[in-house]
């Protein structure tokens, strides 16, 4: 038989030192013994190395690598993931968070480290990817096709991270240190643009090399400055000038701290015996403050057409938010994993993890402004002059609103009439107090601010016992089998109080103790500068009373659940070797068998008789008719199959056909849900029929959702041809096709809210709260229906249920192009240049018409080096187009969100002082390195083309040294 020879002795090399990274541990350090070891550094070698993984797999894959652990040059591990073929970056605060892999979003991608499932601290199932710092991993591989042993999989693929190996790893000391500036100065006083970064990673040998320790140890401090642009929407007038509803534009700044200890013992006797134990614990904060304008808009005297207007905003009556924001999660992974060879050919894997994870997500709300709502006549409000584009609004002078600037004159309260939560506290604010327009103050007027925090936590065990072995026959090669138990349990805590200050019915200044030393800029809005304070601290010191919004907000109640899966597979796989018409052939064939049970508890929020939330008997303790628990029991069939066909030297064809599962999201499993109604009178006062609920809307909404939904399902079918030219060369191209055939749905139908037959045929009607008195005479309503002052009027009876179901199905088609260039193949001259490109093009369908989250439509991406003699260029750039995603949204629920298109442009400029003569800095590498360099915005635009939200980061820029002590 014709045994394929796929690599030059160099290449071959490189891929024993690659293979160090992989989960299972083979005994090999014989073999490596006898194999010249040809070191290169740089970007060129991070190329070989990478190409080295991906020629040899028996899958369709990507891969990262660096010559040693802190070597890989990003602050995270997301940076350098978003650079590779098919993979885009999503930002989230100005960082590279979020990766999607062939248009699915990493709540569809499978995550592992070091081949075990990884968990986040997040809503869903999705990996933080800035969670992980760059220096503690040494590289990564990701799976875009599937085979049996790959325990962790995903509809989009799979991200394995990788951590070093100590036994097969060169002994090192390496001190790494980042200095970093933002250059989008902080608006708000009490925070900078400075940051920092330091790690310290050591690898060493002990016991004539039978035992490795390795550590990494990373600290990071680093800041992020935005001003986000933001209206509540945009309608015409009578004249048909656009306009904003309402203004939401802050000056947003916080300060990522991380701390990172990742630790990894290996104990290897003999050939036969290899035990590693390796621990990783991240501590994580993201804190800092929210600070800008929230108010609703109206005008008058505009001129201009359409959305090219100007004019002036009346009755200006802002609310300046001042929101802290702390948020800060632990994560703890465990593992441990022995192999055994009980004969020459044939080994035992046994691998044992746990993983923990706890998140707070905590944001206050301490609202000022002119006065509190209600004590005040109009005449007393402000004015702004502005213009208006597609760009959105922007102001260009103002009158009457000189308060905000002066924390004697801004007052301490909530100048807006939100306080309708309340409902069920009336009695606790009624006052003989009068409003500007004779009436008493009332809860209506009582919320100063708000309180809102998530608690999360997740835990995942996991037990995997395998079988291999190789096998001596003339096709089969090599068989592995197994079975992997997996517990896992996510719980969300969703919980929130309003505040009023003690100073209720009347307001207070702002109180001297809760100054900074300076005013935050909102001029870059033409808002001005405002007064800039603690926001917390009204709540540290009592001056704001707390009422708990969870027994009066439903949809809060019904946003708190815990779930719980566990998972038993059985896999098996076989390697074979074969011969094509005289072409060598490899690959493997397999399949999972894949058992789960899955269950979710949470509560049904229901406002009951005395306005209360699942709180009948008035004790603060949730009614047990509100909880609810559900579930399901189903397995699924994976099979696999991969092959590989050399038709030329160093130039391979790869088929691969699959079926992979991702767990339906966290947030659409919950089983609980809430009923809730709008009190907005003109909705209440829609005609009670369906006929007219169809046409108009309902005050009435119901929501669930399902922990019964089964993962979602998709065969994949991938066919790649790859040329390889030189060690650092190779052109490549992939098609893949994905037909769905599971999806969740998003279920909405109409209901009787006075006849819930999804609900024991509830009732949900209350007098004295759903309906509404008539104060004066007037039409009301979309159907202008004429009431006269002490009407009743009764909302209609119908409204929407919306809800998650299995079924929607679709199809993903999609291109990748990869090409790696050195240009010193052609000429000399040009030794040292080159170029990293690759392209995707994606045509998604779902049979709805609903995008896929995370989908991009073509996403490309270039990387232009220059390498020589220690000194070494770069320039990457990644072009992605418009897709959808989801982001934490009001009351701490998820929401939709688009994302426009995005270019972003990095360098990094850097000389390894190994290539110099000077014997001191032999261990000694510098960088200097931009990020978003053409300072690109994240926006969000209508259908009209209007920009509703934007997001300026700045660029930001950070000079790093990594020295080597040996």
């Amino acid at each position: 038989m014709k045994h394929s020879t796929l690599f030059t002795p160099t290449v071959l090399s490189l891929a024993v030192s690659a293979a160090m990274f992989s989960q299972q541990v083979i005994a090999e350090d014989a073999v490596a013994d006898e194999i010249e070891v040809i070191s290169v550094k740089g970007i060129r070698g991070s190329l070989i190395r990478s190409q080295a993984t991906k020629m040899e797999n028996t899958s369709i894959v990507e891969a990262i690598s660096a010559e040693d652990i802190g070597k890989l040059p990003d602050s995270s591990i997301a940076e350098s993931l978003s650079r590779l073929p098919g993979l885009a970056g999503e930002r989230s605060g100005g960082r590279t968070s979020g990766i999607s892999v062939r248009g699915f979003k990493e709540d569809f991608t499978g995550t592992s480290l070091n081949g075990r499932e990884l968990i986040g601290i997040g809503d869903n199932r999705g990996v933080e990817y800035d969670l992980y710092p760059a220096e503690i991993m040494t590289g990564a591989t990701i799976f875009k096709s599937s085979d049996a042993s790959l325990l962790v999989q995903g509809i989009g693929g799979t991200v394995d991270l990788e951590t070093v190996r100590p036994l097969s790893a060169q002994e090192t000391l390496t001190l790494n240190g980042s200095f970093e500036i933002s250059g989008q100065d902080s608006d708000n006083p009490e925070f900078d643009n400075n940051g920092k970064r330091f790690a310290l990673s050591f690898v060493e040998k002990f016991a004539d090399d039978t035992i490795g320790l390795a550590v990494a140890i990373a600290s990071t401090e680093s800041p992020n400055n935005q001003r986000k642009y933001g209206v509540w929407g945009y309608n015409a007038n009578d004249d048909g000038q656009i306009l904003p509803t309402g203004l939401d534009s802050q000056s947003i700044s916080t300060e990522l701290k991380r701390d990172t200890i990742s630790a990894v013992l290996q104990f290897q006797p003999n050939d036969d015996l290899n035990i590693i134990v390796d621990v990783l614990s991240i501590d994580y904060s993201d804190s800092g403050v929210l600070r800008g304008f929230i108010e609703p808009f109206s005008s008058d005297n505009v001129t201009g057409t359409g959305v090219n207007a100007s004019g002036t905003q009346t009755g200006a009556n802002p609310v300046l938010r001042t929101d802290p924001l702390q948020k800060d999660g632990e994560l703890t992974i465990i593992g441990f994993n022995a192999n055994y060879f009980v004969t020459d050919n044939w080994s035992v894997n046994l691998d044992i993890a746990s993983s923990k994870s706890e998140k707070r997500d905590l944001r206050g709300e301490s609202y000022a402004g002119l006065a509190r709502s209600g004590a005040l006549d109009s005449s007393a409000f402000g004015t702004r002059d502005f213009t208006m584009s597609a760009d959105g609004i922007m102001f260009t002078d103002s009158s009457g609103l000189d308060a905000f600037s002066n924390p004697d004159a801004l007052q301490l309260t909530g100048p807006q009439v939100w306080g309708g939560g309340l409902a069920n506290l009336a009695d606790q604010f009624e006052t003989n107090v009068l409003q500007a327009n004779g009436d008493e103050f009332s809860y209506f007027n009582a919320q100063d601010g708000f309180l809102n925090y998530a608690d999360f936590e997740e835990e995942l065990v996991t037990t995997r016992l395998e079988v291999s072995g190789t096998i001596d026959s003339n096709f089969i090669t090599a068989v592995v089998a197994g079975i992997n138990y997996s517990d896992r349990s996510k719980l969300k805590d969703n919980k929130g109080f309003f505040a009023t200050s003690s100073a209720y019915p009347l307001s207070t200044g702002i109180p001297s103790e809760y100054l900074y030393n300076g005013l935050a800029d909102l001029t870059w809005a033409g808002l001005g500068k405002v007064v800039a304070y603690d926001g917390f601290a009204p709540y540290n010191d009592g001056t704001y009373l707390l009422n708990d919004a969870g027994l009066l907000e439903p949809d809060r109640l019904g946003d708190s659940f815990e779930i719980s899966e566990q998972v038993i597979t059985f896999y098996t796989k076989a390697d074979f070797e074969t011969e094509l018409s005289n072409l060598p052939v490899t690959g493997n064939f397999g399949f999972q068998y894949v058992d789960t049970s899955q269950e979710s508890s949470g509560y049904i929020g229901v406002i009951g008789s005395n306005f209360a939330v699942c709180d009948d008997d008035n004790n603060g303790v949730v009614d047990t008719s509100c909880m609810v628990t559900n579930g399901a029991d189903y397995s699924h069939f994976l099979p696999s199959l991969n092959v590989n066909i050399e038709v030329m030297d160093k130039t391979f064809v790869r088929f691969a056909a699959n079926k992979t599962i991702s767990r339906a999201r966290i947030d659409q499993m919950k089983a609980s849900g809430f009923v809730k109604f709008d009190q907005n009178i003109d909705l209440i006062s829609i005609p009670n029929s369906p006929s007219d609920v169809e046409n108009y809307g309902s005050p009435w909404s119901k929501f669930t959702g399902n922990p019964e939904l089964k993962p979602l399902e998709s065969n994949n079918f991938d066919l790649s041809v790859e040329k390889y030219f030189v060690e650092e060369g190779y052109v490549a191209a992939t098609v893949f096709y994905k037909d769905l055939v599971n999806w969740t749905r998003d279920g909405n139908e109409l209901i009787d809210f006075r006849n819930d037959v999804s609900n024991d045929n509830a009732d949900y009607f209350i007098a004295g709260f759903h309906d509404r008195v008539v104060d004066q005479d007037g039409a009301y309503g979309p159907a202008d229906i004429q009431y006269s002052a002490g009407d009743v009027i009764t909302p209609p009876n119908n409204g929407y249920y919306s809800y998650f179901e299995d079924g929607l199905t679709g199809t993903v088609k999609g291109l990748e192009l990869t090409a790696n260039i050195p240009f010193g193949k052609f000429s000399s001259n040009l030794d040292g240049f080159g170029v990293a490109t690759s392209a995707t093009y994606i045509d998604a369908e779902l049979s709805d018409g609903s995008r896929i989250p995370g989908q991009s439509d073509n996403t490309i991406s270039m990387t232009t080096y220059y390498e020589m003699s220690g000194f070494e260029v770069r320039i990457a750039a990644t072009k992605r187009s418009d897709f959808l995603t989801y982001q934490r949204g009001g009351s701490n629920k998820i929401e939709s969100a688009s994302r426009d298109a995005v270019t972003l442009v990095d360098a990094q400029i850097s000389y390894d002082f190994s290539e110099s003569n000077i014997s001191a800095l032999k261990g000694l590498r510098i960088s200097l390195q931009g990020t978003n360099l053409t300072d690109v915005d994240e926006e969000t635009v209508n259908d009209d083309g209007i920009v509703t939200t934007r997001r300026q980061f700045g660029p930001s820029y950070a000079l790093n040294f990594n020295y080597s002590f040996y």
